[in-house]
């Protein structure tokens, strides 16, 4: 029988670019700056993780701002970073930190759950909103941010809240007064899907110990974005393949009642199954499809469009646009020992891509 030269395999998509790779810590966040310069966190879900945000710089990781903030103290909870899940840069070029204040999943630590804006010019902080327990509840984990800062007197944030054992949310944050209020908390598009069963690297992702029957990862409202105009966002459960979104308006008004907010959220379909979502200013969205191994664009009229998919594309977790790029983590989370009955998968180092998209960042100011 003769055989073939080369046996057909499943052809990679678009050209990704390994921009920086990461031989300790494992990333989630990711955010790029108008400059160029580029930030990362390190979310303290077990060892040591000795510094929870990061600046890469001159092809090293450098902690930021400083080593001693990212020193957590229990007893100052507001002014030091406990486990930080996001990080984002605004239109004012100040980075955001997104603390949840809840090493390994733990409850969040009072008073600890809070935004920290850095001014990049002078990379010292100028703002830390610590949010009410009201918006924080025991079972939250604050997971992603987008700003508008033409809204109000200095602009709103709009979080996840991508509880693993609660009620999921968009939290609202106004960043003058920093009063923060939930929405959706609850709502079927903001929770995991009952029905959603993912699938990475031909085995079921679930909860795994031994001598235990596996449990489902279920994980609420985690990937958003702002579309280019700001009037609406566009948000996903971690636990769900569907994207969804709802006015910002309503989001926005206090007085607007949950069912008037539940009843203007769309089902946009199915994306595929994803952690981070962003989106550019000429009106596309872009989500991470992590059982597939790709980033996929949303197009103005609706259809996805795959423009990254690679094997090398191991969980892309946080999306970040900049300088005509679309940069993403792909930190192997599906590899971590609760997936696989206590043995860690991940293989390092864990990478930081970028694949170019030819559009800019939404820049609402």
């Amino acid at each position: 029988m003769n055989k073939p030269t080369r046996t057909p395999a499943d052809r990679p998509i678009g050209d990704i670019e390994p921009v920086f790779e990461f031989r300790g810590d494992m990333p989630t966040g990711v955010t790029v700056a108008s400059d160029g310069r580029i930030f990362i966190n390190f979310p303290r879900w077990g060892g040591e993780v000795p510094y929870t945000v990061a600046e890469i710089r001159d092809g090293k990781i450098v902690p930021y701002p400083d080593a001693t903030i990212n020193k957590f103290d229990q007893k100052r909870p507001g002014e030091t970073l406990g486990s930080v899940q996001s990080v984002v840069v605004d239109p004012a070029n100040r980075l955001w930190i997104l603390d949840t204040a809840a090493p390994s999943f733990s409850t969040p630590v009072p008073g600890g759950a809070k935004l920290v804006a850095i001014d990049l010019a002078t990379n010292k902080v100028v703002k830390t909103i610590v949010l009410a327990p009201t918006s924080v509840l025991k079972t939250t984990y604050i997971n992603d941010v987008r700003f508008d800062l033409r809204k109000g007197k200095a602009g709103v944030a709009y979080i996840t809240d991508s509880s693993v054992s609660g009620p999921g949310a968009i939290i609202v944050v106004d960043l003058d007064s920093g009063e923060s209020w939930r929405k959706l908390s609850g709502h079927a598009s903001t929770s995991p899907d009952p029905a959603f069963v993912p699938v990475i690297e031909g085995e079921t992702l679930a909860i795994r110990e031994t001598g235990k029957p596996p449990q489902p990862f279920t994980v609420a409202s985690d990937g958003i974005a702002l579309s280019a105009d700001g009037a609406t966002l566009y948000y996903c459960p971690l636990s769900s393949r569907h994207l969804f979104s709802v006015p910002t308006a309503l989001l926005l008004d206090k007085s607007a009642t949950e069912a008037e907010v539940a009843a203007a959220v769309i089902d946009l379909g199915e994306k595929g199954a994803s952690d981070g979502l962003e989106a550019d200013d000429k009106g596309r969205i872009y989500a991470g499809d992590y059982e597939r191994n790709s980033i996929r664009q949303r197009q103005t009229d609706g259809e996805w469009k795959t423009i990254a998919h690679d094997p090398r594309i191991l969980w892309p977790d946080t999306l970040s646009v900049a300088g005509g790029y679309l940069y993403f983590t792909a930190n192997q989370l599906h590899r971590q020992p609760q997936f696989h009955e206590g043995r860690d998968l991940r293989e390092k180092p864990y990478t930081l891509f970028r694949v170019k998209i030819d559009a800019g960042p939404v820049l609402l100011k």
